[in-house]
């Protein structure tokens, strides 16, 4: 070891305390900072990290009863039984399906509309395509099951009379498979992509004005400021977001195939979500929900690991 490596090693040492009471004298001067913290981070712990205790049902023959502690110890039984299920496979396709779907169709949506929006010049006609895009978010899946028969359905459907009443057969929107996917996929687009922009508009207010002035300069016309600084700024947005998305690909909400579907395209509508439901709640066979959940959890895992690690690589971006 060189001189100055023990010097430098010395002198590192020398500020680590120093380091630790200037750390010590900050906690104590924004003290209310922290005292904030308080509220959140028990939320999380009862709420989040207490919850996890149950993950033990996956590994015993749960009895309502007897509680976790009572029931009987299986090990990985319960994985093993869910494994040999048929239908498990089949949920497990047709939720990777659908969010792969969803993923090329509706993630990309909000980028798009948060562009047109930010380049608009009218300022209350911004305001009011913000507002008319946002609402669908806050409106109830079960609302939105009901706008949705009134307007794709066979019969009584807005749009299948309009189709019928000049001549043509209707389509079947929500009884054939295909078409099903498709309307499952604009319902999606419809109540998410509004309030999807919001991120990427915060984002967009950030980007040096001065950026653009210099594009004008050099006679950029709009679609090249697009091109060459609107969606570079946006990248690491873009990134975060796509890697949170990936990393939800085997996890899929419950209202919307529940309430959408139908027994006519259940080979495409039953997913994960639909399947704990009708294992765990229907049948009261909780220990193969519980299976099912940590499944989702760990698989989803991965799935933001990889993304991230694949991300960090490639693109120099990460969120970890």
């Amino acid at each position: 070891m060189s001189v100055l490596d023990v010097h430098v090693s010395g002198h590192d040492r020398k500020w680590t305390g120093v380091d630790r009471m200037k750390g010590t004298a900050y906690l104590r001067r924004y003290w209310q900072l922290y005292a904030l913290l308080i509220l959140p981070v028990s939320y999380f712990i009862v709420f989040k990290y207490g919850p996890m205790y149950g993950i033990l049902i996956a590994f015993k023959d749960f009895n309502f009863f007897q509680g976790i502690n009572g029931s009987e110890w299986i090990g990985f039984d319960g994985f093993r039984e869910v494994f040999a299920m048929p239908d498990f496979y089949k949920v497990l396709r047709n939720t990777l399906m659908l969010n792969f779907l969803d993923l090329i169709v509706s993630f990309p949506a909000p980028l798009f509309l948060a562009i047109m929006l930010y380049e608009l010049k009218i300022v209350w006609f911004k305001k009011l395509s913000q507002t008319i895009l946002y609402i669908p978010h806050f409106i109830s899946w079960v609302i939105i099951g009901g706008i949705v028969y009134q307007v794709f359905g066979t019969q009584s459907g807005m749009i299948n009379n309009i189709i019928t009443s000049i001549g043509f057969d209707a389509i079947p929107f929500l009884t054939d498979k295909k078409d099903w996917l498709i309307t499952y996929l604009v319902v999606g687009v419809w109540q998410s992509a509004g309030w999807g922009t919001i991120i990427y508009l915060a984002a967009l207010t950030g980007i040096n004005k001065e950026l653009f002035e210099a594009a004008d300069v050099d006679g950029a016309g709009r679609l090249r400021k697009i091109w060459s600084i609107t969606l570079p700024s946006l990248k690491p947005t873009i990134v975060t977001l796509l890697i949170i998305n990936l990393g939800h690909m085997i996890a899929i909400g419950f209202e919307r195939p529940y309430i959408i579907g139908n027994t006519a395209v259940r080979d495409y509508a039953d997913v994960l979500s639909t399947f704990v439901y009708r294992i765990g709640i229907e049948s009261g066979q909780y220990t193969i929900a519980t299976v099912v959940g940590l499944f989702q959890a760990i698989v989803g895992l991965v799935f933001v690991l990889g993304a991230n690690y694949t991300s960090k690589k490639l693109a120099d971006q990460s969120i970890l």
